[in-house]
């Protein structure tokens, strides 16, 4: 009698041990089944931000070569506004809306001069109207150039002063705000034509206006 009794014992605690060990191996099994699918998710979420970045580089890749063939086309003067406004930091965009120059046909300096006639009034008359019209914030950079006649330091005044003459116009009467306008002067250091010339050198005797986003 004592001896069945110790058999079933026996028997119990090994069909208790069994059934143990199948519940810990369901058990693991079921955690590494889990740890499993966990690391599937996060590998798939690795992906797709792996995916989602080399998107952007492409992005960004075409934005930089698209900005590098705008910058090809863009003037010296253009160039040198831009640059220039990035550095003080006074721009949104980093870029050239529209340049304009104002020369003989539309605002004549005479040798020396720095006033404004009618005709140069309306020019930037209308000048004003398509900076006004524009939705984003700007910033205008005004350039003063000269012809060769006299010595440098004469022409870099007179190109400064030909150029504060647009800005206060600007400013005065068609009310674009003094300051969102800057001026520089190139004097005689970038002529479109040859100075050997009396047309050639009206041609130089102009302000270049460029206006920034």
């Amino acid at each position: 009698m004592t001896q069945k009794i110790g058999f079933r014992i026996l028997a119990a605690t090994a069909l208790a041990a069994t059934l143990g060990a199948c519940a810990t191996t369901k058990t693991v099994d079921q955690k590494i089944a889990e740890a499993q699918a966990q690391t599937s998710k996060k590998i798939e979420s690795v992906e797709g931000q792996v995916e989602d970045l080399q998107t952007k580089q492409k992005a960004t890749d075409t934005h930089l070569s698209q900005t590098d063939a705008q910058l090809a086309e863009l003037s010296q003067e253009a160039k040198d506004a831009l640059k220039r406004a990035q550095d003080a930091g006074v721009l949104a965009k980093g870029k050239v809306v529209f340049q304009e120059t104002f020369k003989e046909d539309r605002v004549k300096f005479k040798v020396n001069k720095y006033d404004l006639d009618k005709n140069a009034q309306a020019a930037l008359d209308d000048f004003a109207g398509k900076v006004k019209a524009l939705n984003e914030q700007y910033y205008v950079e005004i350039q003063g150039h000269t012809d060769d006649t006299g010595g440098r330091k004469l022409n870099d005044e007179l190109g400064e002063r030909r150029a504060d003459e647009v800005r206060r116009y600007l400013s005065r009467t068609a009310q674009l705000p003094l300051n969102r306008m800057s001026t520089i002067s190139y004097g005689d250091t970038l002529p479109v034509a040859p100075n050997k010339t009396k047309k050639g050198r009206a041609e130089n005797r102009r302000v270049v206006i460029v206006v920034l986003e």
